[in-house]
Formats: structure tokens, C-alpha cells, sequence
């Protein structure tokens, strides 16, 4: 009866090992989509606003990846 329950406690160990081991992938990606939205969003503010910044794949990546710190420095670049 005791290895059964051993058993079980290390099945369910090793279960919510797993567990915190595949949500941080998610957490990131989860990350990476809200930063991709907030870069696009802004991006086409910037845009909208009569400021002259080129949006191709270079600009689009960078704000994507970076978020709002990555349109700070697309403008930054765009007026160097």
C-alpha cells in the first residue's frame, strides 16, 4: 500500500514539474503576440499621425519584437 501511494506522489510530481516546464513557452508566446499587437497598433498611430516612418518587414519585426520600446526606436531611426 505505501509503494502505491509513493508511486502516486512521484507520478504527480513529476506531472506539475511538466506542467511549470511547458507554460513558460506559452507565457512567452503569450508575451510575444500582446508586444506584435501593441508594435502594429502603434505603428499605424504613428502612421496616422502624418509622421513619417516607412513600415516594411524591417520596422514591422522590430516593433513587433520590441513593442512600444521597438517604435520608439523605429522613429528614432526614421528621423536620424
Amino acid at each position: 500500500m505505501l509503494d502505491i501511494i509513493a508511486a502516486l506522489a512521484a507520478g504527480l510530481l513529476i506531472l506539475l514539474i511538466a506542467a511549470k516546464l511547458l507554460s513558460l513557452p506559452f507565457r512567452l508566446l503569450k508575451k510575444f503576440i500582446i508586444n506584435s499587437v501593441i508594435g502594429a497598433v502603434l505603428l499605424s498611430v504613428v502612421k496616422l499621425l502624418g509622421l513619417s516612418v516607412t513600415i516594411n518587414i524591417l520596422t514591422s519585426l522590430v516593433a513587433g519584437i520590441f513593442g512600444v520600446p521597438g517604435v520608439v526606436a523605429v522613429l528614432a531611426w526614421s528621423y536620424i
